[in-house]
């Protein structure tokens, strides 16, 4: 547990740090763009090739690298194993891995029309909204590439327990976008052309991965690793890489590949409804970012050198922890974000070009969007059941499932509930897919509920209901300041977070739903850490 949590806690802070600056660098541009043409063209032409990355880059190919790497890192020299494997597997790798991207990414940029009008044909039907899409799209789409390589060097240190580079790395990316939303909103000055601000922010994609390129070649540089160009190779390990990606593409991006579906039908509808669900997802990643993508890529290499070593117990007891790790902070933060979504959405968003209609527009669709994060974040805990064993394939079927589950819902209820429906059936097909991928593990007994896990769960719950009550009866009482000056929104917000998160830690606490290990490592860090001061 206490290697776990120091993973998590490395990994999940410099994510908070990351998620703040995406916090700002999304209210300023909702401040600057509103909920318009450009916003939209803009929030399209992010979404392609930030997808593609999570979806490729962040997602199939890292679970499938890092095992593999892991594997020829800690295995014996007499078994092909040991640093000097692990080098050649990597420069392998590198070099087939930059060819692909270049030719991908040259082949999109060509097809760009295409692509857009697949996933928003209807951008027709506004003048000049489909032809800005396509340009920006064009523009952002480099990043994809810059962003790829990052994953695998990502990848290489994380192998070696060493998290913090890549969890770094997308905070340059959020301080290059608001530099790039600043330029652009000084360069339209009283034109009023959100069109400038749009192109500014396209370039600064292309920019910010560029940036975090270099960034992480310089750190694995820093931690004594050499990686080489050279001429591709196919060689079997590089094969086998390659037939991992394949259905880990699918398996693994479950939750990016809905995001294209969601795309498509959001628009569809009204104009600026593609802004106010991504912008309304910035909250729901907000957990899903520090909690789930923590755990999920503090486990992975762990939970392989567990099941590599034959230590099946170990095995279990990670994923156990991983699990009341998740739930311990993910139910809390859905029904924190549920019943405050209004506050939330008003204090950070509403004001310059994002009025008050789109505010409440927002807050409706984080209601239905945070239904689904316990399970979003603990998909990211069960998918490295399966990696670590180099199954890939099982979640290919349960995300199948989830996927035709999520296309049927929004089919129904897209026309009726427009876009709070779309995120309700996102969330739905999120919880399906988690239910699937755990009913496989318990089958095949990778990994099972045990009745110590379902007691803490149980108990969380109880916290949980002691800490919606309170912020249920403090928001309307609170509700004049949301929208207010910058200080009322400021104490009225932080009212509700402190006030919440010690109601729910200390229900917790008295409940036992904490569990013991982690509170005694928390008081030795602290008074390790008040040792160090007064020294």
């Amino acid at each position: 547990m206490s290697s776990l949590v120091r993973s998590v806690g490395t990994i999940g802070g410099l994510t908070l740090v990351s998620r703040i600056f995406g916090f700002v660098r999304d209210m300023l541009l909702a401040r600057v763009l509103g909920a318009g043409l450009a916003a939209d063209a803009y929030q399209l032409a992010f979404t392609l090739p930030n997808t593609f990355r999570r979806l490729f880059a962040e997602g199939a190919f890292s679970v499938a690298f890092v095992p593999m790497y892991s594997r020829a890192l800690h295995g014996s020299e007499s078994e092909g194993g040991g640093e000097g494997a692990a080098a050649r597997f990597a420069d392998d790798v590198l070099a087939v891995f930059l060819w692909v991207l270049l030719v991908f990414s040259a082949v999109a940029m060509i097809a760009m029309p295409a692509i857009v009008w697949i996933l928003a044909r209807d951008y027709q039907d506004v003048p000049g909204k489909f032809e800005l899409a396509v340009l920006l799209s064009r523009i952002t789409f480099p990043y994809l590439g810059f962003i790829s390589l990052v994953a695998m060097l990502s990848g290489v240190l994380n192998a070696r327990a060493r998290f913090a580079p890549g969890a770094f790395a997308p905070v340059l990316l959020n301080i290059v976008l608001i530099a790039g939303i600043i330029i652009g909103w000084k360069l339209r000055g009283d034109s009023g052309d959100d069109r400038i601000v749009a192109l500014a922010l396209a370039i600064s994609v292309s920019v910010a991965g560029l940036a975090q390129f270099a960034y992480l070649w310089w750190a694995v540089r820093r931690a004594g690793l050499r990686l080489h160009l050279r001429l591709p190779r196919l060689t079997p390990e590089v094969r086998r890489l390659g037939m991992l990606i394949l259905p880990a593409t699918f398996g693994a991006g479950i939750y990016q590949i809905s995001q294209f579906v969601d795309t498509f039908f959001a628009t569809s509808l009204p104009q600026g409804s593609l802004t106010l669900l991504k912008l309304a997802d910035r909250l729901n990643q907000m957990p899903l970012g520090i909690v789930g993508i923590a755990l999920g890529t503090a486990i992975l290499p762990m939970l392989a050198r567990h099941i590599h070593a034959g230590d099946a117990a170990e095995a279990q007891r990670l994923q156990s922890n991983a699990f009341e790790m998740a739930t311990l902070l993910t139910l809390p933060a859905a029904a924190a974000l549920a019943i405050c979504a209004p506050a939330f959405t008003a204090a950070f968003f509403v004001g310059g070009k994002f009025t008050d209609a789109d505010g409440a527009i927002m807050a409706n669709i984080v209601v239905a969007l945070v239904a689904g994060l316990p399970a979003y974040v603990i998909v990211k805990i069960l998918n490295p059941g399966f990696f670590a064993r180099e199954d890939t394939r099982t979640p290919v079927w349960t995300a199948l499932a989830s996927l035709i589950v999520n296309i049927a819902i929004n089919l129904y209820v897209v026309r009726r509930f427009g876009i709070v429906g779309l995120a309700g059936a996102t969330a739905a097909s999120a919880s399906l897919n988690c239910l699937l991928l755990y009913i496989v593990l318990h089958r095949r007994g990778w990994f099972h509920f045990t009745a110590r896990l379902a007691s803490r769960i149980a108990r969380q719950i109880v916290a949980v209901a002691a800490m919606a009550a309170l912020l249920w009866w403090m928001m309307p009482r609170l509700a004049p300041h949301y929208a207010g000056s910058a200080f009322e929104r400021v104490w009225s917000l932080s009212a509700l977070v402190v006030a919440g998160g010690a109601v729910f830690f200390a229900a917790a606490f008295l409940v036992g739903a904490l569990d013991k290990e982690l509170l005694a490592m928390l008081t030795r860090r602290r008074r390790t850490g008040a040792a160090t001061t007064k020294e």
